[in-house]
């Protein structure tokens, strides 16, 4: 078995720094690497190419949207998805417009990172002072980028209408005071993914796989080894 890691909006690995180390039992473990493409179907399509046969994909947020694409496109494929803080619904009008004046301000003024006041939003309350986390976040997002900020700004998130074709071991996990996916965002997931299972992290904010890693490892790890187990399918 293999598992396919993919990180969210101006995000790389070192969003998983502090998790893989604890799911080494289902390596190799493979980075998705979403920098490249306009599209959450061209994301999937590089994916998918990078992976060995079958195996288990984990999305977070952004990279929800690009883990239910690659189970559309190769569903024989797909042992088991877990989806993190994230959600099926479309962006809103106002999202949209939000998104293209950020992408005009950087044209104008160049694209150094995501500000603090960018990030704090994305944790738990109690975290808005932790410059080490913060910094974390903000180093990923200069490494990627401005041309990647414009690209996965104007990604279209589709609204999914074929949740119900998920047909895999799936797992919804998301926290109570993130404010960027909403718990209800999560509910919409399980109740629209048949069999799907729906776990709350209780003291954490948005960014989940960093704020609360050890929480996260405890709840994934050993529901990816039943969902794996040899005979499952």
């Amino acid at each position: 078995m293999a598992l396919l890691l993919i990180p969210g909006f101006m995000l790389d690995e070192d969003l998983w720094r502090d998790v893989v180390p604890g799911l080494q039992p289902f390596a190799p473990i493979v980075h998705a690497d979403t920098s490249r493409d306009t599209s959450m179907a061209e994301m999937a399509a590089r994916a998918l190419a990078a992976m060995p046969g079958r195996f288990a994909v984990i999305g977070f947020s952004m990279g929800g949207y690009v883990a239910r694409e690659i189970v559309r496109m190769a569903p024989e494929r797909v042992s088991a998805l877990i989806l993190i803080a994230t959600s099926a619904r479309a962006d809103t009008h106002a999202q949209t417009r939000r998104k293209a004046m950020a992408v005009a301000q950087i044209a104008d003024a160049g694209f150094r990172g995501l500000s603090r006041a960018g990030v704090t939003p994305s944790l738990h309350p109690d975290r808005s002072d932790d410059d080490v986390l913060i910094g974390r976040i903000q180093a990923m997002s200069a490494r990627l980028g401005g041309d990647v900020f414009r690209r996965q700004s104007m990604l279209d998130r589709q609204s999914e209408e074929r949740l119900g074709e998920i047909a895999c071991p799936t797992l919804i996990i998301a926290a109570r005071a993130d404010r960027l996916r909403s718990v209800a965002e999560s509910e919409e997931l399980h109740a629209g993914i048949a069999g799907s299972e729906m776990v709350i992290v209780q003291c954490a904010g948005h960014m989940i796989p960093m704020e609360t890693p050890d929480e996260l490892l405890a709840i994934i790890a050993p529901w990816l080894a039943r969902a794996t187990a040899p005979g499952r399918d």
